[in-house]
């Protein structure tokens, strides 16, 4: 009985290989090549084009500058329909993420309780990761769409409104790595390699 089912599997798999094999040579003669051959090359300058992360260290930040009084225009204009005017989130934005969860600033100090506050300010452990973020996926509407300087400014006010830096202070590609923001000791550095670089 055994020797019987064994046969009869061995059976099935080799009527499925052999009906692929015969399917492979079918839709050849139909004419669809072995190999789709997609898309072209990426150049140097397609790859520079996305090529826009920004470490902790800051480096690849562009040039341009920005203060809290122009980012609270930038704000007002760009951000504040979805994040709020205080910065809190907007309630019962029609298909995506709303309310609490587009909060940016508040919730120091609530990382290690039950309820935690995940926030630019609370969790975020570098200012570049800011930068980084709304220079590629913000507005919501229009990702990537503001200029370095618009993200510069845009920064400034979040951390100012946060308390983080001063409102006088002129971000730009010295300064905003040197913020410390209140959770950088928060995160456990991974030690393994990097793998892909």
């Amino acid at each position: 009985m055994c020797t019987r089912s064994a046969d009869r599997k061995f059976g099935l798999l080799l009527a499925g290989g052999l009906a692929m094999l015969a399917s492979s040579d079918l839709a050849r003669s139909q004419g669809y090549p072995a190999v789709f051959d997609f898309g072209a090359p990426a150049s140097a300058e397609d790859i520079a084009a996305v090529d826009i992360a920004i470490g902790p260290d800051g480096k690849g930040l562009p040039a341009g500058k920005g203060d809290y009084a122009a980012g609270k225009k930038v704000y007002e204009t760009m951000c504040s329909a979805c994040h709020g005017e205080k910065l809190q989130g907007v309630a019962g934005l029609p298909n995506m993420t709303a309310g609490a969860a587009l909060r940016l600033i508040g919730g120091r100090g609530t990382l290690t309780t039950k309820n935690p506050v995940m926030t630019v300010e609370s969790y975020w452990p570098y200012a570049t990761t800011l930068f980084d973020y709304v220079r590629r996926a913000m507005p919501f509407q229009a990702p990537g769409s503001l200029t370095a300087d618009d993200v510069y400014a845009v920064s400034a006010y979040i951390l100012g409104e946060a308390n983080i830096i001063d409102k006088a202070l002129v971000l730009d590609a010295q300064t905003l790595p040197r913020v410390q923001m209140p959770n950088r000791d928060g995160f456990v550095p991974d030690p393994r390699p990097e793998l892909f670089k």
